[in-house]
């Protein structure tokens, strides 16, 4: 495909989409042609078509049926699996919000339409593009040897202080039949993935701290223990709590020689967001910092931690400003037009889902 505006449309109208994803596609619109835009949200459609001037559909399958280019999928997660197969088959490049999918027999569905296809699918973990992130690479490539400890701290109000700013539109008129079809997906879904139906505080803390958030940093953590040199060993125990609000995490590294701890809690009357990534080696630290996602021109925090002579040395690195969200689609649109090597492959997402899945298996052990 030549070197032209990537005709793409827009599958789900909701929270992330009105904040980031149609902004920043009109942003770039040198390199994006946004077309349309779905949602069962009569009101979410018409502030959409009347903000950004796009044309809006109630059925996904209308956008499909556009002469496109690519999708971008944004619909709730029950969803992603059905919405990414039909785009493939329709001959269409599909960006899919994270998670892309539940469990194991969905992904494989999605693998195989885009193997058929032969088009691009890449997934929504906007973070593995962050200049912080990449610069962490950097530092941490080839130490195996040295680590000893990777620790992820999560805390988080569910995005309200971080949105309040932007018009966003509920979806309030969504017919409940829809509603009721999307949870019902969901818990089959979840049902399959896990191999048991789990109660209702771990099917929050599998939904929700997993597979919402704590995706995320599964998904980065993977990149940054790949880099390293680093493998990923087994499960050493999990725990949901808070009445499903907060989700925890332990994994053996490296055969044992190092042990990777993650947690999660919503703070949901708390109007601060803490999201840490910290790798300890045996005489540094690399810290991570992250700004809430939605913050744009809000750079993470890259700190580097070590001793010289019995003195402690602590520096910050900025490795520059770009925003994540719109580096992530505009490497979609180089992976289709120009061959650059893809992002957040279907593979890279099946390994988190496979260590998330497991965490839930965990944390049923101890409920």
């Amino acid at each position: 495909m030549s070197q032209q505006r990537l005709r793409i449309g827009v599958i789900g109208g909701g929270l992330v989409a009105q904040v980031e994803h149609i902004p920043n596609l009109k942003l770039r619109r040198e390199h994006f042609d946004l077309r349309c835009v779905s949602d069962p949200s009569a009101t979410v459609r018409a502030a959409l078509a009347e903000r950004f001037d796009v044309a809006t559909f109630a059925d996904a399958g209308e956008v499909i049926a556009q002469p496109l280019d690519a999708v971008l999928i944004a619909a709730p997660d029950p969803w992603h699996a059905e919405l990414c197969v039909a785009a493939i088959e329709a001959g269409l490049h599909v960006f899919c919000e994270k998670p892309i999918c539940y469990g194991p027999a969905e992904l494989d569905r999605i693998r195989a339409a885009r193997d058929r296809a032969g088009v691009v699918v890449q997934v929504g973990y906007m973070k593995r593009f962050d200049p912080s992130y990449r610069a962490a690479i950097e530092l941490v490539q080839g130490r195996a040897g040295a680590l000893r400890y990777v620790s992820v701290d999560v805390h988080d109000p569910d995005a309200w202080p971080f949105v309040a700013h932007h018009r966003v539109v509920a979806a309030s008129d969504v017919a409940e039949e829809l509603r009721a079809a999307t949870r019902d997906r969901q818990r089959a879904q979840v049902i399959a993935a896990l191999g048991f139906e789990p109660d209702a505080t771990l099917f929050r803390g599998f939904t929700g701290a997993y597979c919402s958030s704590l995706v995320h940093d599964v998904n980065a953590v993977h990149g940054l223990l790949d880099a390293i040199g680093i493998s990923v060993g087994n499960v050493a125990g999990a725990a949901v709590f808070a009445d499903g609000k907060g989700g925890q995490g332990t994994v053996r590294l490296g055969g044992g020689q190092a042990l990777w701890t993650m947690a999660h809690v919503e703070t949901p009357d708390l109007a601060s967001y803490r999201e840490r990534i910290s790798l300890y080696f045996e005489n540094e630290v690399v810290e991570l910092v992250f700004p809430s996602p939605y913050l744009n021109h809000q750079p993470t925090r890259l700190l580097h931690s070590a001793s010289r002579e019995h003195c402690l040395e602590t520096r910050e690195i900025r490795a520059g400003f770009a925003e994540p969200f719109q580096v992530e689609l505009e490497a979609f649109r180089d992976t289709i037009q120009a061959g650059a090597a893809p992002v957040n492959t279907l593979e890279e997402a099946g390994r988190d889902q496979a260590l998330l899945i497991a965490l839930g298996r965990a944390a049923r052990a101890v409920a």
